[in-house]
């Protein structure tokens, strides 16, 4: 594409927005080096992984490239060899940690999901856990490697603690001494030259056994060594030798373990620079409200509600286009700020939107074709520094248009012609106009000539458009309305302003009569199509009228049957209470008569009788009242059932948790708090959980995080007996099951031990996010054998 266009269109604004959405430098770089294609197929590709980024972030949430550090350096050094400092062992870390964290979220949590356009990428990152940990484990800072790592290290570091300590406790006696306390110009131990040294007043000199290694700017005090530490601090010299030594071998033994994985990590950078700038522009669509448009080689435009994607989204008015089937010549007339120009614009940015594999903010199943080039004719353009006046400056801008556009260009003009004698412009734009028409060259031009109209009006594959204009209220309403050319309005803005009527009669007097009929031509076709629009609008206003009365009148017909039921559950219920005072009654009465009447013999036809009558109000009593019997508001299926999810047993009125997995039969056991029961999907109602945010999750639609599992989580971990490399993953389980209960805080058991899964531990709770604070326990909780953790709120 060429250059000019792009700027013109104003495409480098639209990377800009896209740059901010790109999470890492090398995601914001690959950015900013976005171009549109013309091959259909790329093209399609990087439509459809757009499409594809922008479904996992509605399904999933957002997803972090931060972290990802541009280490091509690094591993360029390691390819020749060369040892790398803890800085770049440390940014390779947090490049594994973004593979790790991106490879978690490319994981779908049901089979059922089909594979997409970067399920290849995310299969390909290696997120190289064990070189990660390693890392990790060795160095704490770009400037402190770990005890831990490595045991010569780690007795190297204890014997310089032990030695700073001898140091002390000797300098220490000698400052505390009598005999040296006078010689002292402070009761101090400081250091010189890396040597520690006591500060001795330059009268005791020469008194002062040792050697001088400074003194101060007046001479009155010198920094002495007491010969007594010298030999300590010599070995504190050879230990610091030492000790940078090792670290030095720990350094080149990280680098050469990361050496053997070096092609490795350069896919994982090349791949999750990929996914940044994949994911920036599906943020960028889900930002814009927009939709992957339909791809064509025929060279066809069909944009539905087309929304300009730099003007504030609530004062953006949509447009439709299209251009390319019926006509490839498009001409938009119209007052000015009517919107002719964004219309223009619109086109011209959506097709190298959409070619570079951006989404469109207009309708789903809007048509792009696939141009080789764009040509715009945008703007003032004069130069004083040319002598070109801003007629001159279009016109070249045309002859350059005119000697490279093809079939497979879009052309786009803004007032063709203009900026010169109106006769002769008019005549230019519509031999031009002719040219690009017939040679099949997509064009879409902005003017005020009515000739053009006429031409439009008159020429096959030629078709007017203008953008509405209100008379009424002197302003656009920016609708771009096809078909129809534009009225210039401007004897009904004057008379509407204040012109006097007979300036406007003579003005009138003045226009040509075939000019003047056309412009009443324009005139009755502008009212007809207001007079429809409103018809329609009338019809559509009727049929939501009827909808709501239909709504309404199903309302009242189910409040109908509501109260029929009612009135014959409470009547059948009182029915019941006179039915049971009269079987009581009637029984009462009958034992008295068989009483009276055992010796008459009619005892037996007397009971006959009674069993009749109880038949019969046993039958009168099966018509109780309807019963209401709960149903669920919606029919689940076997497979909408998971472990853990939150449901209503309806006959029971409880609510409970799913334990096991239905059966062929749809019978599945429910766990109600102590309760455990078997119960078929038909009587259960899935219900919302609530969701849980942390300050590195975001809320979405389907990316929540459930509570199901955290019922029984308890309040401490024992992690005694384990092994730092068995214990780390067992606490970060826990302590992400503890958080997710909201538990306020948990106990750690970690024993006193050598210190060192204590240590480990609190490193580990250091990185931890979610972590407020933490602190060893008082008399009480169980002392230095445990570490308190809060966790933040």
């Amino acid at each position: 594409m060429n250059t000019k266009a792009i700027k013109t269109l104003e495409y480098n604004k639209i990377i800009d927005k896209l740059i901010q959405y790109a999470g890492s430098t090398l995601g914001k770089e690959r950015c900013s080096k976005l171009l549109p294609m013309n091959n259909l197929e790329d093209i399609t590709n990087a439509q459809k992984e757009t499409s594809d980024a922008l479904t996992r972030i509605l399904q999933k949430g957002s997803i972090s490239f931060s972290g990802l550090k541009d280490i091509r350096g690094s591993i360029k050094r390691l390819e020749i060899g060369s040892t790398l400092g803890m800085g770049e062992l440390l940014q390779i870390s947090s490049v594994l940690d973004v593979a790790l964290r991106v490879k978690a979220f490319s994981r779908n949590e049901s089979d059922e999901v089909e594979p997409d356009t970067l399920d290849m990428r995310f299969s390909l990152l290696e997120p190289l856990s064990p070189i990660n940990n390693e890392i990790k484990r060795c160095i704490v800072s770009e400037e402190e490697m770990s005890d831990d790592a490595s045991s010569t290290l780690k007795h190297i570091r204890r014997t310089i603690k032990n030695t700073n300590e001898k140091i002390r406790e000797q300098l220490n006696s000698i400052v505390s001494s009598q005999t040296t306390k006078s010689m002292l110009r402070e009761n101090i131990i400081t250091m010189r030259n890396g040597r520690y040294c006591l500060p001795v007043r330059s009268e005791y000199k020469g008194q002062f056994q040792g050697m001088v290694h400074d003194q101060s700017s007046t001479g009155s005090t010198f920094f002495i060594e007491p010969m007594a530490v010298v030999k300590l601090n010599n070995d504190l010299r050879e230990l610091a030798s030492q000790e940078q030594d090792e670290i030095e071998r720990i350094l080149a033994e990280l680098s050469a373990t990361i050496a053997l994985e070096t092609e490795k990590l350069t896919d994982d950078i090349t791949i999750l620079t990929e996914l940044d700038f994949i994911f920036a522009k599906a943020y960028l669509s889900k930002q814009l409200k927009a939709s992957e448009p339909i791809f064509n080689t025929k060279g066809y435009v069909n944009i539905k509600k087309g929304r300009h994607p730099l003007i504030d989204p609530k004062q953006v008015v949509p447009i439709d286009i299209h251009l390319g089937d019926e006509f490839n010549l498009l001409i938009v007339t119209g007052p000015n700020t009517g919107g002719k120009t964004v219309s223009l614009k619109t086109v011209g940015l959506f097709t190298l939107m959409g070619q570079s594999g951006l989404h469109i903010p207009a309708f789903d199943g809007s048509e792009l074709a696939v141009f080789e080039e764009v040509y715009a004719d945008i703007g003032d353009e004069q130069s004083i520094e040319q002598s070109l006046s801003t007629f001159s400056s279009h016109m070249t801008n045309t002859i350059n248009i005119i000697k490279n556009a093809t079939p497979n260009s879009l052309v786009l003009f803004d007032e063709l012609g203009a900026g010169t004698d109106p006769t002769e412009g008019a005549a230019l734009a519509m031999s031009i106009l002719s040219y690009l028409h017939n040679q099949d060259i997509r064009t879409m031009a902005t003017t005020h000539y009515s000739e053009l109209k006429i031409f439009a009006l008159s020429t096959p594959g030629v078709e007017n458009a203008c953008c509405e204009f209100s008379v009424e209220t002197l302003r656009p309403t920016y609708r771009l309305l096809i078909g129809v050319p534009g009225k210039s309005n401007a004897f009904a803005i004057s008379s509407k302003l204040g012109l006097p009527d007979y300036i406007i009669d003579d003005a009138k007097s003045r226009i040509d009569s075939q000019d003047k009929s056309f412009e009443d031509v324009i005139s009755d076709l502008e009212q007809s199509r207001i007079t429809i629009e409103k018809e329609r609008e009338e019809i559509a206003l009727l049929k939501e009228e009827a909808a709501e009365l239909k709504l309404k009148l199903s309302e009242k017909q189910e409040k109908l049957d509501n109260a029929k039921e009612r009135i014959l559950r409470e009547a059948n219920e009182e029915a019941r209470n006179i039915l049971a005072d009269a079987k009581e009654f009637a029984d009462e009465t009958i034992k008295k008569y068989n009483k009276w009447t055992k010796e008459s013999g009619l005892g037996k036809a007397m009971e006959d009788e009674r069993g009749l009558l109880r038949n019969k109000l046993n039958a009168a009593e099966s018509k109780l009242a309807l019963k209401n019997k709960a149903k669920p508001s919606k029919v689940h299926k076997a497979k909408d059932f998971r472990i853990g999810d939150a449901v209503n047993v309806l006959s029971l009125g409880l609510k409970g948790t799913v334990s096991t997995l239905p059966n062929a039969k749809g019978d599945l056991f429910v766990q109600m708090g102590i309760l455990r029961s078997q119960v078929n999907i038909k009587d259960l109602e899935l219900i919302d959980e609530p969701v849980i945010t942390t300050p590195t999750l975001k809320k979405t639609g389907s990316g929540k995080i459930k509570m199901a599992k955290s019922y029984n989580i308890s309040t401490s971990v024992n992690l005694i007996g384990k092994t730092v490399d068995e214990a780390l993953p067992e606490l970060d389980k826990y302590l992400d099951d503890a958080y997710l209960a909201h538990l306020p805080q948990v106990t750690v058991i970690h024993g006193r031990g050598t210190g060192a899964l204590k240590n480990a531990v609190h490193q580990h709770l250091k990185k931890l996010k979610y972590v407020d604070s933490y602190r060893l326990g008082t008399f009480g909780e169980g002392d230095q054998g445990v570490t308190i953790v809060e966790f933040k709120k």
